[in-house]
């Protein structure tokens, strides 16, 4: 898991033993926060990171972003290079007039379709 402080390198030694990579993109201890907009690079830079390991190693890892994602921004998150996504505060503070967590949890997936 890294944080938003915690710099990418600290990947570099472990990269045959990762299936995954979590990206935080919000400072972790509470629901609800906004996402941070410089994750996104973070996010490429990782994406870079683990490709270039992939084409040596032929070995597949997952980038996971966890922290105010929404409907808003998940598709701009996955051309970023994420592929793996936590929307804990965007689905499970649905009202029914958005049409509860089936609507939410559809808008996102139509946001990563377009994407």
């Amino acid at each position: 898991m890294f944080n938003p402080a915690t710099p990418l390198t600290h990947m570099d030694h472990v990269m045959d033993k990762l299936d995954l990579v979590l990206l935080m993109s919000v400072n972790p201890g509470f629901g609800g926060q906004a996402f941070i907009k410089e994750s996104l690079r973070k996010v490429a830079a990782a994406r870079a990171k683990v490709d270039a390991y992939k084409k040596k190693s032929g070995r597949e890892i997952l980038i996971e972003i966890d922290g105010g994602v929404k409907v808003d921004n998940i598709a701009e998150i996955a051309r970023a290079g994420a592929d793996t996504f936590v929307a804990g505060s965007a689905i499970f503070g649905a009202r029914d007039a958005d049409g509860g967590y089936g609507g939410v949890m559809r808008r996102l997936r139509d946001a990563l379709t377009a994407a």
